[in-house]
């Protein structure tokens, strides 16, 4: 009888649920919906979830990406550690009544891991 070694997606479930963690919820949108996000993620809390979300605006200045090369690194830099946020998280909330390219490939992205995806606006689903 041979075992299949456990993939790291099962590790880190099987860590979840040996912590017996709450779900972990990643919000997901255009950073125009900064005040929706933090409103969602108030919600969220409420609930008993933990909240993974955007941590930058990059469209509201700042001196962190006041350098445009800096800029365009530091956005590379982000997408990745959303869609690691999107890889640890149980479930997306995607907030905001619009849906961009960016957001359309998170969800892509989320759906193609089998994470459940809810929305604030349901009619924005790409999926519809």
């Amino acid at each position: 009888m041979s075992h299949q070694p456990l993939t790291p997606e099962d590790q880190l479930a099987a860590a979840k649920a040996g912590l017996t963690l709450p779900r972990i919820v990643a919000i997901c949108g255009s950073t125009r919906f900064m005040a929706e996000m933090a409103e969602a993620d108030l919600r969220e809390t409420a609930a008993g979830r933990i909240v993974v979300k955007p941590g930058c605006d990059m469209k509201s200045p700042h001196g962190l990406w006041a350098d445009p090369g800096e800029a365009e690194a530091l956005k590379v830099r982000l997408d990745a550690l959303h869609r690691a946020k999107i890889r640890l998280a149980d479930e997306v909330l995607v907030v905001g009544d619009y849906v961009g390219d960016s957001t359309r490939a998170e969800i892509a992205y989320a759906r193609s891991l089998g994470r459940p995806v809810r929305f604030t606006h349901p009619e924005v689903d790409p999926e519809g």
